[in-house]
């Protein structure tokens, strides 16, 4: 009987170890997403929008393919996003613009672009 305790006291703590490792990877996000949610909150409309890499060799990941609406959102395909760290440039109509630099989209899924 003995033996059969010392068995069992050893397989729970690798069962409660193996149960938790699906929650690692979770809580360690550190990839940008296949495609970002882009929110139009502004009262004209967005006339074009690219997301480029930051640094000297900065490369352009995604960009928005037609105008968007005010109060419209959209998905945009990062095309082989690298790192968390991004550039953001929009261009409405009114003929201003909104950039951000160093946008970290490993946590931010999608963005809204206000006044």
């Amino acid at each position: 009987m003995t033996l059969g305790h010392m068995s069992l006291r050893r397989i729970l703590p690798a069962a409660c170890a193996l149960a938790l490792l699906p929650v690692v990877p979770a809580l360690a996000q550190s990839r940008p997403p296949a495609q970002i949610k882009i929110t139009n909150a502004r009262t004209v409309p967005l006339e074009s929008l690219e997301i480029t890499t930051t640094g000297e060799q900065a490369r352009l990941v995604g960009k928005l393919a037609k105008p968007l609406a005010p109060g419209k959102s959209i998905m945009i395909k990062l095309n082989k996003p690298a790192g968390c760290s991004y550039y953001l440039l929009g261009k409405f109509s009114d003929e201003s613009e909104s950039d951000n630099d160093g946008i970290d989209l490993c946590k931010e899924k999608s963005l809204r672009l206000t006044e």
